[in-house]
């Protein structure tokens, strides 16, 4: 088990403290194409209920986007992930309490989100699509998550995979923090992500959440999401074909403890109740303070 190292992230409405208890970030779709949830919260209408349904299970952070990057997908134009996404961020303002981020590799969503509330900008491209969004992270004052990608969604798990999957990562996201610092983004704003599933074998996946330590010497909090991923449905699969997203919640279970017990501070996932409850039991494991007020 790996004790966590205490940070203070400044966004623009409060500070998030992260260490001394896992923080869920809830995944909202708005997407008729994602991997696990694609079209259900598509109607602007489901996506704000769910939205406020996962802040009341216990969600700390809602991590919102309108572009697929599951395996294979092409992509959006920001025109369209604007229309998905901007609606939706209108109707929970003034009424989701808990923090927005907005998932996209574009300035314009980006900038957009942010003058309608968002406070943390998630680029699964660690900032190798569009540079300038940790300028507009610095210049705005919000949290920036850099997460690692070998390749892009579309080609990412046919191109080849890194000999030395931690050695790949630890560059990826070093390189990643210094776009991020030249530009003026503040170490208290960055959040490192390994990126579970993005261009990774299904065995270096299990081999990145055995090795977060290592990561965590880099010096950032760390987000890890492995919520429902095709890694699962390999390892849980029948018959030869793998478990469908839907019944992949006992090994999101597993690894989401993993996660914790080898030192991330926050993860992300589509089954908020549930998440809240194996985090809370990990955190004890990690976190004596949590035992003893028991």
């Amino acid at each position: 088990m790996t004790r966590r190292k205490e940070f203070k992230l400044k966004l623009p409405s409060r500070t998030l403290v992260l260490g001394p208890r896992t923080l869920i970030m809830g995944v909202l779709n708005i997407t008729p194409d994602s991997f696990s949830d694609g079209g259900k919260f598509f109607d602007t209408g489901r996506a704000i209920e769910h939205a406020l349904t996962m802040e009341s299970a216990g969600a700390d952070l809602l991590d919102m986007g309108g572009e697929s990057t599951r395996p294979g997908s092409s992509g959006a134009p920001a025109k369209e992930e604007l229309a998905r996404v901007l609606p939706v961020l209108q109707g929970l303002r003034g009424v989701l309490k808990i923090p927005i981020s907005i998932d996209t590799q574009k300035l314009e969503v980006a900038e957009a989100a942010l003058d309608a509330g968002a406070e943390i900008i998630n680029d699964i491209s660690g900032l190798q699509s569009d540079p300038r969004l940790a300028a507009l992270a610095a210049r705005r004052r919000v949290l920036l998550i850099l997460m690692h990608m070998r390749g892009e969604p579309r080609t990412m798990q046919k191109a080849g995979f890194a000999r030395d999957v931690l050695k790949d990562v630890a560059q990826g996201l070093k390189e990643s923090v210094a776009i991020a610092r030249e530009a003026g983004v503040a170490k208290s704003q960055i959040i490192l992500d390994p990126g579970i599933g993005f261009g990774k074998s299904f065995a270096q996946n299990y081999e990145l959440l055995e090795k977060l330590p290592q990561l965590a010497k880099l010096g950032y909090p760390l987000l890890v999401g492995t919520s429902r991923k095709g890694f699962l449905g390999a390892t849980l699969a029948r018959d030869g074909k793998p478990a469908p997203p839907e019944e992949r919640l006992w090994g999101t279970a597993a690894t989401v403890t993993a996660s914790i017990l080898n030192g991330a501070h926050i993860v992300r996932v589509h089954d908020v109740p549930e998440m809240v409850q194996v985090a809370r039991a990990a955190d004890c494991l990690v976190n004596s303070r949590l035992r003893r007020s028991l």
